[in-house]
């Protein structure tokens, strides 16, 4: 049996986590709400076991360490590496880290401004330079161009040369996801590849998919031959297909990938390479909404609207 939390629930006498040999302890002072922990919640995810502190990022100061690259007060952000499935995670005052899934950074945004970034970019990061391997002058097709994920990605492939295309289910986020990079947007209704072809005639080079496997079969219909789409996220909450026929679904010659941050590390030089390009207004930053630790609950209902346009942001501080 599947265990479904109605609601979040306070504990203010929760033990606070060790260090560890190879941890480091985390003083958070913010982090960003996440689909996956949102699922986890609504009893989604069958590996996790309550109780358990949700939360798979955040960023924070270095309170403590055992045998680490890192010192006490140095600021970081920290991501996956099991941080509120396997083990208790960042919606707490303090979380203990492998020294694997943390990263120094040095910015003068702001914690809420700061908290926006890590998981998103990572994801974001991985897909397209790891999975995606993108080139200028290609094109990009960002299916869940409204996510978070997906507004840094098109931001990122439009600054390195990619015509973006995005899409949405909400005609109110146009001007946002254009202002992200995109120079087409498209109402997503589920069925897309006909106004693909119609827009692209010679089709999408690359697509990062963010939905889930709901509408993937269309997803494959908007790949040139010898194209590539890359999955992550799950934004439509299913992720497993009924008699999965691969010679029948995927087109010949289309390449098929995966990005997990869960699996795969960032690039420090990477992160602090676009933190310095958000300080310098290269990159825009994803933030959509900040709630205080105490509205955690609204901010889940927030999220469970699908009225947000990028990343919603919870701050200790």
């Amino acid at each position: 049996m599947l265990a479904v939390l109605e609601e979040l629930k306070f504990f203010h006498n929760w033990k606070r986590p060790e260090a560890g040999p190879g941890r480091v302890l985390i003083r958070v002072m913010a982090f960003g709400v996440n689909r996956g922990e949102l699922l986890t919640r609504q009893g989604f995810s069958p590996t996790v076991n309550f109780s358990r502190v949700l939360g798979i990022e955040c960023v924070g100061i270095v309170e403590e360490e055992r045998e680490t690259r890192f010192d006490p007060g140095q600021k970081v952000v920290a991501t996956t590496g099991g941080m509120g499935r396997a083990f208790d995670g960042s919606y707490a005052e303090y979380v203990s880290v492998s020294e694997n899934n943390v990263y120094p950074v040095e910015t003068k945004l702001s914690w809420a401004q700061l908290a926006a970034i890590p998981e998103v970019f990572h994801t974001a990061w991985g897909a397209l330079e790891l999975s995606l391997n993108i080139q200028e002058n290609e094109t990009l097709l960002v299916r869940g161009g409204s996510s978070a994920v997906g507004m840094v990605a098109a931001d990122n492939a439009n600054q390195r040369g990619l015509k973006v295309i995005s899409t949405t289910r909400d005609h109110k986020k146009f001007s946002r996801l254009k202002n992200f990079g995109a120079e087409y947007v498209i109402v997503d209704q589920g069925n897309i590849s006909s106004d693909i072809r119609n827009l692209v005639p010679n089709s999408i080079d690359k697509m990062f998919y963010l939905i889930g496997t709901r509408v993937l079969v269309d997803s494959f219909g908007c790949i040139r031959k010898a194209g590539v789409l890359c999955m992550a996220g799950l934004l439509g909450g299913e992720w497993v297909i009924d008699e999965f026929a691969p010679g029948a679904i995927i087109p010949s010659t289309t390449k098929f990938t995966y990005f997990s941050s869960s699996s795969t590390p960032m690039s420090s030089e990477a992160l602090q390479s676009y933190i310095m390009g958000l300080e310098k207004g290269i990159f825009k930053n994803p933030l959509s909404k900040v709630f205080s630790f105490e509205q955690i609950c609204d901010a889940h209902t927030y999220m469970e609207t699908n009225k947000a346009c990028g990343k919603i942001v919870v701050t200790l501080t």
